[in-house]
Formats: C-alpha cells, sequence, structure tokens
C-alpha cells in the first residue's frame, strides 16, 4: 500500500455502497409491490431486508477495523466524522419538525370532518400519566446513564463505563418493550383520523430511532469491551451517545405536545 503523507483517510475500493445501493432500491420496489399485492412481493422485500442489515454489518466492521486497528481516524478525520454526525442528527431534526408541524396544524385548527374538536370526536387519547409517564422516566435515566459512561470513559475508568453503558442499552430495551404494548393496547389505530396518522407516524418514528440507537450502544458496548475506545480515541461511542440524547431531547417534546397538551 502506498505512503500517503497526510492526515485525510483516502478509503480503499469497496463493492458495500453498490451492494447497499442495489438492495435498498430492492427493498423499496419490494415494498411497493407488497402494499400492492403483486406476487413475490413479500419475498423481495424480505431479501432486500436481509441484504441491507448484512451489508449495514459488514461495511461498519471494515469502518471499525480502518479506525481501531489501522489507525486510519486521525483527528482530521475525527472531526468529519463528528460534523457529519452532527449534519445527520440536523436531518433527523427536520424530520420530526414536519410531523410537528403536521400534529399541531390539525390541532390548532380542527376542521368540521372530524367534529371542530380536538381530540376528534370519538378518539379516546391514551393519558399521559400512565405509560407515556413511565417511559419518560426510563429515557432520562437512560440518559443519565449514558452521560456517566461518557464520563467513565474520559477518565480512564472501564468498569463503570461497561456497567454504565450495560444499562443503558436495558433501559432502551425496556423502552421500546413499553412502547410496543402501548401501541398493542390503543384504542385507536393510524386509520382513525388525523389523530391516529400524526400519534404514530410522530411516536413510530422515534420508536425506530429507539430501536436505531439501542442497536448503535450495544455495537459500541461489545466494542468497549474489546477495548476499542480510549480517552482520546472513542468517535464512534461519542456519536451514539450524541444520539441517543436526541432520542431523548425529541421524547420530551413528543411527551409534552402530543400525550399531554394533545389530549
Amino acid at each position: 500500500m502506498a505512503k500517503h503523507f497526510h492526515p485525510w483517510h483516502l478509503v480503499d475500493p469497496s463493492p458495500w455502497p453498490y451492494v447497499g445501493a442495489f438492495s435498498a432500491f430492492g427493498m423499496t420496489i419490494g415494498g411497493v409491490m407488497y402494499f400492492h399485492s403483486y406476487q413475490y412481493g413479500d419475498l423481495l422485500l424480505l431479501l432486500s431486508m436481509l441484504l441491507v442489515i448484512g451489508t449495514m454489518i459488514v461495511w461498519w466492521r471494515d469502518v471499525i477495523r480502518e479506525a481501531s486497528f489501522q489507525g486510519h481516524h486521525t483527528l482530521v478525520v475525527q472531526r468529519g466524522l463528528r460534523q457529519g454526525m452532527l449534519l445527520f442528527i440536523t436531518s433527523e431534526v427536520m424530520f420530526f419538525f414536519s410531523f410537528f408541524w403536521a400534529f399541531f396544524h390539525a390541532s390548532l385548527g380542527p376542521t368540521t370532518e372530524i367534529g371542530g374538536v380536538w381530540p376528534p370526536i370519538g378518539i379516546v387519547p391514551i393519558s399521559a400519566f400512565d405509560v407515556p409517564l413511565l417511559n419518560t422516566a426510563v429515557l432520562l435515566t437512560s440518559g443519565a446513564t449514558v452521560t456517566w459512561c461518557h464520563d467513565a470513559v474520559i477518565g480512564g475508568d472501564r468498569y463503570n463505563a461497561i456497567v454504565s453503558l450495560f444499562l443503558t442499552v436495558v433501559l432502551g430495551i425496556i423502552f421500546t418493550g413499553l412502547q410496543g404494548m402501548e401501541y398493542y393496547e390503543a384504542p385507536f389505530t393510524i386509520a382513525d383520523s388525523v389523530f391516529g396518522s400524526t400519534f404514530f407516524m410522530a411516536t413510530g418514528f422515534h420508536g425506530f430511532h429507539v430501536l436505531i440507537g439501542t442497536t448503535f450502544l450495544l455495537v459500541c458496548f461489545f466494542r468497549l469491551l474489546d477495548n476499542h475506545f480510549t480517552r482520546h480515541h472513542h468517535n464512534g461511542l461519542e456519536a451514539a451517545i450524541w444520539y441517543w440524547h436526541f432520542v431523548d431531547f425529541v421524547w420530551i417534546f413528543l411527551f409534552v405536545s402530543i400525550y399531554w397538551w394533545g389530549a
């Protein structure tokens, strides 16, 4: 391999962007076919999803190897990765901004089609002080434990870092379980007027992000066990922590606006 006298990382040729693009395209086509009951749509969707998951595993395996074992992630590269993560979180903020816009557009001026009131006539909203309040406590606690983990890594305290990150992952799983139970027992569906649409879209998209964040932290947990992180080089863990705080922040807005005020 030729030597490069600069701090940037010029990645080697990789097949994973092509495989990921084709599998994502197949997942889109398969999803449309499945929704319209075309033959083999479900099979194409399933195979494409498995291929996307496989691509994620092997691609990020390469990134971990380049960062932890080959030393390609210099300070300049780490700065670029942090900037990229911040831009990604900003794009996610725009997603939730649109969901909240739709919710407040419908709730602040309810139309005659839904009875001119909010919640719409016939909708029994979920009490904010049952499962949602418990989930709020769970997520806020997980925000504290993930901050504890970050402080432990910076301080070189490996034992506390492992314990706190494990607790964060467990709390994320508990949140997902409680959210699933809430959906199962909800007295309305996504098809029940604009209330059901905005409720399940916003909370469901957030729940999907919790699943991603939990997986992200779980990978960091195993990397922490394998001594991949030091007090000066833990970019992947830092990105996961930023993402988790973003998930916490969005949930506070969801709880206050949709569960409490919107009900």
